[in-house]
């Protein structure tokens, strides 16, 4: 009898920013702790253009896709290394990282990004982050550039809630939990 497992898919966007890697970082450590796939997306999009302006030549547009491939695989081979990854899919999407994001996030157990900001409380965030924090179909962690978010760190700053449910590790690479609406 052949029984087949439940892998939880874990969706993480890069863009080639630090905060990115930072989360890619953070994915690949939760994928495997949690025995799950990793599915890294990173957004291209062709650019806005005045409907004026002339139009991108095919040849333009599949050279800027083609770079865009090439900037996942770089980034890829150096927060992952260069080791088989058997449990990853590779993705460039084409769209709007708010609006390609939250479509990856259908699906998914848990949306990972990279916030170069730091913690949330009291602080602006973007709009690709806000915009998956209101629309996402799963889960959402930002990964920020602190230090690790701990049990004591999570009780001063109010989420005792979060760091009292033993089901999450949010210590990893400073990740913050966002609660779902």
């Amino acid at each position: 009898m052949n029984i087949e497992t439940y892998r939880p898919t874990i969706v993480v966007g890069v863009s080639g920013t630090p905060a990115s890697a930072r989360a890619l970082r953070w994915a690949a450590d939760e994928t495997e702790r949690r025995d799950g796939q990793l599915k890294v997306v990173l957004i291209w999009s062709a650019g806005q253009r005045a409907y004026y302006a002339p139009s991108v030549s095919p040849l333009d547009l599949a050279a800027s896709e083609r770079r865009a491939s090439e900037e996942l695989t770089t980034t890829l081979t150096a927060v992952l290394g260069h080791g088989p990854h058997g449990n990853l899919i590779v993705e460039v999407a084409k769209g709007t990282a708010e609006r390609a994001l939250v479509e990856q996030s259908a699906g998914a157990d848990l949306l990972v990004l990279g916030c170069a900001s730091g913690h949330l409380a009291g602080r602006s965030i973007g709009p690709v982050i806000r915009t998956c924090l209101s629309w996402a179909h799963c889960p959402v962690v930002i990964v920020g550039p602190e230090g690790p978010f701990s049990h004591d760190h999570a009780t001063q700053t109010g989420g005792a809630a979060d760091a009292e449910r033993g089901d999450q590790a949010w210590e990893l690479a400073g990740a913050v939990p966002v609660p779902r609406r």
